[in-house]
């Protein structure tokens, strides 16, 4: 389809990117990624706004991309910046196509610059200690099944990431039927471009697991509730529905954070257990299948700062068997 009867001026451009935010947030997408996707995108508004060139976006092919690439290299002296913002163009040009308000994508045919991995950022050892004891504390005032329920989902989130390294995506789709316990606790993760593969988890974490589902089912069952995913989302009255969103798995990092008075994030956190895993002494190549990376994936960044961190996760046991509620 032809563009020029549509497109004569950026406020036509700019709510075709609000349409591609809001079907961003229906699939599920982060506020952080959210967030990612609109300062990249006001990056190339900018870019026409300046350069005069927003009235000729119906004429936006090769020549203009080479020529937004050039302007990133001027402006970006971070490979990853230039990569991210053509590759967030790139979406929004597949989404143009999808609607069928452009005939084609012509950012598909400019390579991205390379990527290269930043240096990871773990949550404090200390950080994640408070936050554990926070979410064993919670567990003890808590004054409904209901209420305590979300607070054991809680407790489940973190060590998921925290023990096993799962992704907010991964926790998002989570079934009871995912969890195995042979000789150790496992939990299987679907990847969406390579063979499901499982995931070691500690010992311990089965008794806090078995707690949780018994009394998961019994909210369930007197709330006529039935569903699949072993995470759910809910208010303080009653449970909304099964799975929770990668969104609203940030949104819970951001209220302990807000709450304890400093910043952990799901990432931070998984980071967190990555170096865990390392000074425990697992084999680069465990760790790896365990991330859901390929065998060219480098942990040199993660070698290069292990003495800068010391993690251990024996504390959880311990705590827990401490502070949890009988």
């Amino acid at each position: 389809m032809d563009m020029k009867s549509e497109v004569n001026n950026l406020g036509q451009l700019l709510t075709w990117q609000d349409e591609f935010f809001k079907s961003l947030e229906l699939k599920g997408r982060s506020l952080n990624t959210l967030k990612n996707y609109k300062t990249d995108l006001d990056c190339f508004n900018n870019y026409l706004n300046d350069e005069k060139v927003a009235s000729r976006f119906h004429d936006f092919s090769i020549p203009e991309v080479i020529e937004y690439g050039k302007f990133l290299e001027e402006k970006y002296n971070s490979d990853n910046s230039r990569r991210r913002r053509v590759q967030a163009l790139r979406l929004f040009f597949d989404y143009l196509v999808e609607e069928g308000h452009f005939n084609h994508n012509p950012v598909r045919k400019v390579p991205t610059s390379p990527k290269f991995l930043d240096v990871p950022r773990p949550a404090p050892f200390s950080h994640l200690k408070t936050l554990w004891f926070f979410l064993l504390d919670a567990e003890k005032e808590s004054k409904t099944k209901l209420e305590r329920l979300i607070i054991k989902r809680n407790q489940m989130i973190f060590l998921l990431i925290y023990t096993g390294g799962l992704k907010v995506s991964e926790l998002s789709t989570l079934k009871k039927n995912d969890f195995s316990f042979g000789a150790s606790p496992r939990v299987l993760i679907r990847h969406q471009k390579r063979d499901p593969y499982t995931v070691s988890l500690p010992d311990f974490f089965r008794n806090i697991y078995e707690s949780y589902v018994e009394l998961l089912e019994d909210v369930k069952e007197k709330s006529s509730m039935t569903f699949e995913e072993f995470l759910f989302n809910a208010n303080a009255h009653k449970i909304i529905a099964g799975g929770i969103s990668p969104r609203g798995i940030e949104l819970l990092f951001k209220s302990w954070s807000k709450e304890l008075v400093f910043e952990i994030t799901p990432k931070s956190l998984r980071q967190s257990c990555i170096f865990t895993w390392l000074q425990k002494g697992h084999k680069e190549g465990v760790i790896k299948e365990w991330m859901g990376v390929s065998p060219s994936y480098s942990l040199k960044l993660y070698r290069d700062h292990i003495n800068e961190h010391n993690f251990s996760d024996n504390f959880l046991e311990v705590t827990y068997n401490e502070l949890a509620v009988g």
